[in-house]
Parts: C-alpha cells; sequence; structure tokens
C-alpha cells in the first residue's frame, strides 16, 4: 500500500476522534475528567470506554484501516449512554454527528452525566434490539463487500460459453486488492440508482481519491468484472445507460442521425447523469491484453507481441459448417459439442447439410476429431469492410485513421504505468482519453502539436496501468473494441465461483463451479 494510502486511512480515523473534541471536553466535565484528555486522539475515546466501564481493546481496534472508521460510531454511542441519551435517534446523531451534537449534549443545564450504573438501568424496547442487529449486518455486510467479496450477476450473453445468462458469481476482492470506495456516501447494496426510481443512490458531498490496498495486477486470462468506462457519463433512460452509452449517442448525432439528435436535444426527457468512477455499470469480461503488451486482433484471434494468445476454452465464435448427416442428435450436439440445437443463436441451418454453428475451439476440435464435420470455416469480418459502423461511428478509436473491425484489430499498445509515449497526429484518438479524462488532464491537439495542462510537449508518461478486455463469445460482445482501454482504478475484482446458476430451474451442474 503506497504511503500516501496509508496516511489518508489514517488521516480520516484521526478526524473521527479529534473533531468532535469540543463537545467532548465538555462532556468530560459534566463527568469529573478534565477537559484535556478529550484533545488527545484516542486516549480520549480510552477514557470514554474507562467512564463506560466498556472493553478498552476497542480502542486497539479503531487503528484498523476502515474497520476503525466503524468502531469509532460505537464507542460514541456507548457514551452518550452516560448521560441518558438512549433513543435511536439520539444514537444515529452520536454516529454520524457527533461534533455538532456532542457540544449540544456538553454544554445544555438539563442533560446530566448518569454514570455506568444508571446507563445500566435503561432497557431496550424489542424493536430496538431489531434495529441494532439490522445495523450491525448492514455494517458487517458493508465490509466484507468492499473487502472480501461481492456477488455479481451475468446480464449478457457476451461471456457465453464461459458464463451464462443468470449465473450468479461471487467476485473476489482480495485478488487485486481492494479498493476503497470513491463515493462513501451512498445506501448500502444499491450501485448507481435507488430501485423504481431515476434518482441516484449516492452524495457527492464526500469524493475519495482512488486507493487501493496491497495492489496485484490483473492476469492476461482473467475473468474481471470492472467499471464499465465509457459508463461515466449515461442517459438516464431505460433504452439507453450503458447499453447505448451517451459517447455513441454523441457520435451517432455528430454524424447526422437524427433520433440521436432529438434524445440530446431533449434533455428533460433523456437526462444527462456522469457517475463517480466507482459508480458506473458493472461490467465483466476477460482481460486478454495488459499494461505494456503490443495487441493485435487477426481473424478473430488475439495476438499478443505478434504470437498466438491463449484461446479461453469456451470462447466461441460461428462457423460455416458442412456434416456428414443433415440430422443432428440433440443430446449429443449439448452434451458432445456444447450446442442447444433449439437455440436459433446457436445453430441455424443455411442449406442441405450447412450449419451456421456458434462453436467453442474445444467443441470445434472434438466435431473434427469424430469425423462429423466434412467442412468448415470461420465467418469473421471483412478486412475489407467499408461499413460506417466501424469507419470513425462506433469502433474504437473513432476515427477514419485506423479503418480496424471486431476481426481484424490493431496493432495498439496498451499503456503502463511509468510507460512513455511519443505522441503523434496517428496516435492522439487512440491516447487521448486516457490522458484527459482518465488520468485527469487538461490534453488536446492543435495544428499538429500537443498541449498538456497548458503547456507543449511531445510525449506522456502515464500514471496507471490499463487492460483489454473482451468477450468470450467475441461477435456478441461489447468490449474493448468499441469502447478502449480499462484503467486499474475501474478493476473491481476477478470472478471467482459461480454459487447458483437460473434458466426455468437451477443449471444444477453450474453450481460452485470455478470461473476459468
Amino acid at each position: 500500500m503506497p504511503l500516501e494510502h496509508v496516511f489518508i486511512v489514517y488521516l480520516v480515523s484521526l478526524l473521527l476522534v479529534l473533531l468532535p473534541s469540543y463537545g467532548i471536553a465538555k462532556m468530560f466535565q459534566k463527568a469529573g475528567v478534565e477537559s484535556w484528555k478529550a484533545y488527545v486522539p484516542f486516549y480520549n475515546t480510552w477514557v470514554m470506554q474507562e467512564l463506560a466501564k466498556r472493553p478498552k481493546h476497542w480502542v486497539f481496534w479503531q487503528f484498523i484501516p476502515v474497520v476503525g472508521w466503524f468502531i469509532t460510531p460505537g464507542i460514541f454511542i456507548e457514551f452518550v449512554k452516560l448521560f441518558g441519551r438512549f433513543s435511536f435517534g439520539e444514537h444515529t446523531l452520536a454516529a454520524l454527528a457527533a461534533p455538532f451534537y456532542f457540544p449540544y449534549v456538553g454544554t445544555t443545564p438539563k442533560i446530566h452525566y448518569i454514570g455506568p450504573e444508571g446507563a445500566k438501568r435503561y432497557h431496550k424496547p424489542s424493536w430496538r434490539e431489531w434495529v441494532d442487529a439490522a445495523i450491525f449486518a448492514v455494517v458487517a455486510a458493508t465490509l466484507i463487500r468492499t473487502f472480501v467479496f461481492e456477488a455479481y450477476t451475468i446480464p449478457s450473453g457476451s461471456m457465453e460459453k464461459t458464463l451464462l445468462i443468470n449465473d450468479f458469481l461471487f467476485v473476489s476482492k482480495f485478488s487485486y486488492g481492494p479498493r476503497i470506495p470513491n463515493t462513501p456516501l451512498s445506501i448500502p447494496f444499491v450501485h448507481n440508482y435507488i430501485p423504481g426510481s431515476k434518482r441516484t443512490s449516492y452524495i457527492r458531498g464526500v469524493q475519495l481519491p482512488y486507493i487501493r490496498w496491497f495492489a496485484s495486477p490483473v492476469k492476461r486470462g482473467d475473468v474481471v468484472v470492472f467499471n464499465f468506462p465509457a459508463g461515466d457519463t449515461v442517459i438516464n433512460h431505460p433504452n439507453y445507460q450503458s447499453l447505448r452509452p451517451y459517447y455513441d449517442v454523441k457520435r451517432a448525432a455528430k454524424a447526422g442521425d437524427m433520433e440521436s439528435n432529438y434524445v440530446l436535444s431533449n434533455p428533460e426527457e433523456y437526462p444527462i447523469v456522469v457517475h463517480p468512477v466507482d459508480k458506473s455499470d458493472n461490467y465483466i469480461k476477460r482481460c486478454v491484453g495488459v499494461a505494456g503488451d503490443m495487441l493485435e486482433v487477426k481473424g478473430g484471434q488475439v495476438y499478443i507481441g505478434g504470437k498466438l494468445s491463449d484461446i479461453p476454452p469456451y470462447s466461441q465464435i460461428p462457423y460455416l459448417v458442412e456434416t456428414k448427416s443433415q440430422l443432428l442428435d440433440e443430446e449429443v450436439m449439448r452434451d458432445q459439442y456444447n450446442v442447444n440445437v433449439n437455440d436459433p443463436n446457436q445453430i441455424e441451418p443455411q442449406g442441405k447439410n450447412v450449419y451456421r454453428i456458434m462453436l467453442t475451439h474445444e467443441g470445434l476440435q472434438k466435431m473434427i476429431k469424430d469425423g462429423l464435420i466434412i467442412n468448415h470455416r470461420a465467418l469473421l469480418e471483412d478486412p475489407n469492410n467499408t461499413d460506417p459502423r466501424f469507419w470513425g461511428q462506433v469502433l474504437f478509436p473513432y476515427d477514419t485513421l485506423h479503418k480496424w473491425t471486431v476481426d481484424q484489430f490493431g496493432p495498439i499498445w496498451i499503456p503502463a504505468k511509468g510507460g512513455t509515449l511519443q505522441l503523434t497526429p496517428e496516435n492522439y484518438s487512440i491516447y487521448e482519453r486516457a490522458i484527459r479524462t482518465y488520468e485527469g488532464n487538461n490534453f488536446y491537439m492543435q495544428n499538429g502539436k500537443f498541449y498538456l495542462n497548458g503547456k507543449e510537449t511531445t510525449s506522456y508518461t502515464f500514471k496507471m496501468d490499463y487492460y483489454w478486455m473482451m468477450g468470450d463469445n467475441r461477435h456478441e460482445s461489447q468490449d474493448s473494441r468499441f469502447w478502449g482501454f480499462v484503467p486499474e482504478d475501474r478493476v473491481v475484482g476477478k470472478a471467482w465461483m459461480i454459487w447458483f446458476s437460473w434458466d426455468g430451474g437451477p443449471r444444477w451442474n453450474r453450481l460452485f463451479k470455478i470461473v476459468k
């Protein structure tokens, strides 16, 4: 953990016990304790525990990163009980607004110190027991969700056959190091919108910088959950959001699309929302390129440094297949080759004994080995395709210089922390968003020259590592080919295990399956 991150964590811990010092001093006076003790951080909470006759080891728990932030309010709640403050509202004020509430308790004449014996005479109503237990559960679950693992559901088929729609996953936060929430003031267990409304579930009043403890880089081949980079700005409408990102709509409007122009011209009907880094939608893809790699997609396959990268075992692409028999056994196709003959997206007749089949590399090789296939060819994009979908509108980097397709893409260098890029008009469109938006610079090109934070420059040194993410179902995947690099600060965690799966009923064979 970098030293500045340690400093920030403990600065928050220090402020939690120091900001209420004036009020604590007044309360100490009522309890017969010297007021100066209130101004000594953590010694003041030691004295509170002494007065309340509560375990003093709680004070040491305050030094556990982040966990201590939740211990301190607990100590405050036990302390105000010594002054006859027992209501739920008063305990909420002690926990969340101690710098303002404690001076009131300490200076109000009608509030007296009753001591630990007086506090013991109070008995909570049964509903308070339930509320307190619920609050404890929420705090514990929040800590687990932030630092250990988080549950995630697969919403789309972009990772088939590796992951299926309605697979329920555990995502490990330890794999790359837990990331401290950038937006801590938010509703627990709710991502970016309050369910059933268009209102955001968070408040921007407190924004923390990117902090990741015990950071470990993403490895090539990992299945990763991350915050959608192009989802930082979205159109808050069911038909848009990350399904059709704001930047795509903006480019389409510039190209003359009437519907897109209408959407951007009617912000009341199609409001624009800018999400913090940790509140953009979660995506899941496989990392096929890591920081520093030179990546290229040729014939639908990924090459790193000119060498063919490992093919994910369940990655699938469409093939035109001629079989020996027109009748394909449903059970054999499902069990042996992982193909559902009743799903037109997986298999579609094209003529006598000819089919368009979505096959994994493993499934294709097995069909060939079993002698079921006479001929086959991959159905890939024509590298000479002139469809405007690819030239400057939808495919990254949205210019007319890089005439790439989903199957013929690159070569492209993936930025690495500390890596220096020589800027050229040809690579400006590839890296300008990373330099300007992800790394927070004022960066632009004018008359063939580059300006960084007001100064002319010819190069740029990156502050973060970046990754290239692609779906295993590469022809049905919105991935880095469409929106570019994933910065390290967007990485949430590594997909670890499928704990449940549903498709009209439980998929028993997928339960507790480790994601590979």
